[in-house]
C-alpha cells in the first residue's frame, strides 16, 4: 500500500465534493467526445475482403450476420505466435462476458486475426470465448487497417526500438506469446466499426492503444482503489491470461 495522508470525515467529504464535481465534468466531456465520434464521415468499404471462418470463407458484409453494425476488434495472434497476446485475452474476458448484450442493440462483434483458423479456435476453447473469431490469412485486410506490419516494417520498427532502448513489456509480451519481439510487434491491438447499410459496408471509426481501455473493465475498476493500477515504470507486466494467475508462466 502507498503511503497517504489520513484526515477527519469532514476533509474527505469536502475532498469528495470537489471530486465528483470534476467527474461529472468528465462524464459530461466523455458523452460530448461520444457524438463526435458518431458524427465521423463514414467511408465506403470498397476492397472485396474474404475471411476464414468456422462456417467457411465470408466476406466482410456477411460477417455483420444480419445486423447493422460490427465491430471487429484486431487480437494480436500472428502467424508465427504459440499463444495469443495476453492483453488482447484481458480484454477479450470483458467483451466475451456482454455479447448478449450487445447483440441485443443490433451489433455483432468479431475478432479477426492472421493466425491460421485452427489455432484461433483451439486458443478460443483453452480461454473458454463464445464470440466469432475468424483468420484475415489470406487478404490485406489487416494491414489496409493499420493492424498488421510486414516482415520488413517489423524489423525497422525492432531496430529503432533497440536503438532507443528495449522496453522489458516487448521481451515478456513476445515471451508469453511464443515468439520473438519483431514477430510479435508485426501485429497490432486495434478495434474498427463498420456500418452496413443498403447492401454497402462502410468503416465508422478505428481505435488502438490507449483507446482501447474502454475494454479492459479491469483498469477501471483498479482506478477506484486506494492503489489504482500500481504499475510503475512496467505497465501490463503483471497481466496474465485468466488461466495463468497463481502459476509459474514466462
Amino acid at each position: 500500500m502507498t503511503a497517504h495522508r489520513a484526515g477527519t470525515r469532514e476533509e474527505w467529504l469536502r475532498a469528495r465534493e470537489e471530486l465528483l464535481r470534476r467527474e461529472k465534468e468528465l462524464t459530461r466531456l466523455g458523452d460530448d467526445v461520444a457524438r463526435q465520434r458518431r458524427e465521423l464521415p463514414w467511408v465506403r468499404v470498397e476492397k472485396e475482403y474474404v475471411f476464414e471462418t468456422e462456417e467457411g470463407s465470408k466476406t466482410l458484409a456477411e460477417l455483420f450476420d444480419g445486423r447493422s453494425q460490427l465491430l471487429i476488434y484486431h487480437f494480436m495472434f500472428g502467424p508465427s505466435y504459440k499463444t495469443g497476446c495476453p492483453s488482447c485475452s484481458s480484454s477479450a474476458d470483458t467483451v466475451n462476458g456482454v455479447l448478449p448484450h450487445l447483440n441485443a442493440r443490433d451489433l455483432t462483434v468479431v475478432y479477426v486475426s492472421r493466425a491460421p483458423l485452427e489455432k484461433l479456435t483451439a486458443y478460443r476453447r483453452r480461454m473458454g470465448w463464445s464470440f466469432p473469431w475468424v483468420s484475415s490469412a489470406g487478404s490485406e485486410f489487416n494491414f489496409d487497417f493499420d493492424a498488421s506490419r510486414t516482415d520488413e516494417q517489423a524489423r525497422e520498427a525492432v531496430g529503432q526500438i533497440e536503438a532507443a532502448g528495449m522496453p522489458p513489456i516487448l521481451t515478456h509480451l513476445a515471451d508469453s506469446t511464443g515468439t520473438d519481439v519483431a514477430s510479435y510487434i508485426s501485429e497490432g491491438p486495434g478495434m474498427s466499426a463498420f456500418a452496413l447499410e443498403d447492401g454497402v459496408v462502410y468503416h465508422t471509426y478505428s481505435t488502438t492503444a490507449r483507446g482501447l481501455e474502454f475494454l479492459m473493465g479491469y483498469y477501471g475498476i483498479l482506478d477506484r482503489t486506494p492503489n489504482g493500477r500500481d504499475e510503475g515504470d512496467s505497465p501490463q507486466v503483471w497481466l496474465r491470461r485468466h488461466d495463468e494467475y497463481g502459476r509459474d508462466v514466462v
